[in-house]
């Protein structure tokens, strides 16, 4: 059995919420710090957000007078911007419970890069909101959430916003 990295070597814990563009994921982090104080407090809390890697054959066609390479760069420049606006609400919403959070943005592909992070970093429990998407949605778009619940290397919390 793994020994517990929280308490017996006095090392921290380490949660990850996972942030993006929906509503759902700050409401994930508000309930968490409001639900999970004592745990949190005691812990190193992590941020985490994915830039998706985008299909940039779509701005080749479309670049009418800007060179290619220069379109893709501001468009990724553009894409950090809005990682970084995401992960600066998060830490708002921290701030208010007094909570000191890390925050990460890395590229790829959403849920396999969060799994990624969670065992590159030790991660002990991931925390994610649900999307609330219908069965039809998830077949056919999937779903970071169940897939995370699937893949990661360590328990997952996923919270659903109420309707």
């Amino acid at each position: 059995m793994e020994e517990d990295q929280g308490s017996s070597t006095g090392k921290k814990k380490k949660v990850m919420v996972a942030i993006d563009e929906s509503e759902c994921s700050h409401y994930a982090l508000d309930w968490a710090l409001q639900n999970l104080s004592n745990s949190i407090a005691n812990s190193d809390l992590f941020l985490f957000t994915v830039q998706p890697i985008a299909d940039y054959s779509y701005l080749y066609a479309s670049s009418y007078g800007a060179t290619p390479p220069e379109l893709v760069r501001n468009f990724q420049e553009n894409q950090k911007k809005v990682s970084l606006a995401l992960l600066e609400k998060a830490k708002d919403i921290c701030s208010k419970y007094g909570v000191v959070a890390e925050t990460m943005t890395e590229a790829g592909n959403p849920k396999e890069t969060i799994c990624e992070t969670v065992e590159k970093l030790h991660i002990q429990l991931l925390i994610l909101g649900s999307h609330s998407k219908g069965a039809l949605k998830r077949v056919f778009l999937g779903s970071v959430s169940n897939y995370c619940v699937h893949h990661a290397k360590c328990p997952v919390l996923v919270v659903r916003k109420p309707i």
